[in-house]
């Protein structure tokens, strides 16, 4: 997926919010944001906005000496995660379909993303658990989705955000555990998952956990590790949490489902869907070897009729 234009002003302050987490020497700040606005306005317009905020973080690390801005953030939400996990477990527990309730659970832990989402707090979360709990699902998406990890003998997990590992294991301990692998990032960037984090959501303890060698926000595979481009090339399934990941690898000839709430107008319009609706998006070879997307919405109303997120003004 591109840059769009609304792209460019949306990452400015995503930026600008970024340094200032990192430090609050005003000076500094101003230095980054001048050389970011040049970066963009150098950069070539046709990679994907995940590619660019690689460059951007890289150079708010080196500038602020801050290796990891995120880190308290990402804290705070394992830790609040955490303490869902056994109330969320209980209902994947007792629901009439465990394994719908446990992917339902994971696609609404993907609201927790600072890289796009202006603010994130735990209302935002609760109420977001509280519509995938209730409202109606697409059971067609879903029974492929369950049907291919039946099938698949290899399964890569890709993680996204911290926090949102907790919700991933919901989903995991459905899934036959020795054929998965979960992924997560080679170094800090904006609050994705990192070994650490996995550890700390238990995920260490159910399934292997490796690391994509990349600081890139998503999956940027020539960007990533060649250990890890060889399991993703191996994998007959692979699994891909969040917005990053469905940006750039929404072509992919491989086997995929893409989980995710979309966070901004531009890929709520990519994909015809709502503002912060549960997306479960299928990705998949077709004939004569082409590959083409299959896009299923799984709305708060009608399929395929955008309307505001429940709360909003918009």
């Amino acid at each position: 997926m591109r840059t769009y234009l609304d792209c460019v002003p949306c990452a400015i302050r995503h930026c600008l919010k970024s340094v200032r987490m990192a430090t609050d020497d005003e000076t500094v700040q101003e230095r980054v944001l001048r050389e970011v606005l040049a970066m963009w306005q150098r950069a070539d317009w046709r990679q994907s906005p995940p590619a660019m905020a690689q460059h951007v973080h890289r150079f708010i690390r080196q500038v602020t000496g801050v290796a990891d801005p995120y880190r308290e953030v990402k804290n705070r939400y394992n830790l609040l995660a955490l303490q869902m996990y056994a109330g969320l477990k209980g209902r994947v527990d007792g629901a009439s379909d465990p394994f719908e309730m446990a992917a339902r659970l994971s696609i609404a832990g993907n609201i927790i993303d600072f890289g796009v989402n202006a603010t994130v707090d735990q209302a935002l979360v609760e109420e977001t658990v509280a519509r995938a709990l209730n409202d109606p699902l697409d059971r067609d998406v879903m029974q492929r989705f369950e049907e291919a990890i039946a099938r698949a003998s290899t399964i890569l997990y890709l993680g996204d955000n911290a926090g949102e590992v907790v919700f991933d294991r919901l989903l995991i301990e459905r899934m036959p555990c020795e054929k998965v692998t979960y992924v997560v990032k080679g170094s800090a960037i904006i609050d994705d998952a990192l070994m650490e984090d996995a550890r700390v959501a238990g995920l260490t303890d159910l399934v292997e956990v490796i690391d994509n060698g990349s600081d890139a926000p998503g999956t940027i595979l020539d960007a990533c590790s060649a250990a890890f481009r060889r399991r993703f090339e191996r994998a007959e399934l692979i699994v891909a949490k969040g917005q990053g990941n469905f940006e750039l690898l929404s072509d992919t000839e491989k086997n995929a489902f893409f989980l995710l709430c979309p966070k901004c107008a531009v890929l709520s319009r990519h994909l015809g869907c709502a503002i912060g609706q549960l997306m479960l998006v299928q990705s998949g070879r077709r004939e004569r070897g082409s590959c083409k997307t299959q896009l299923t919405c799984e709305t708060y109303g009608r399929s395929g009729e955008p309307k505001s997120r429940p709360g909003s003004n918009t």
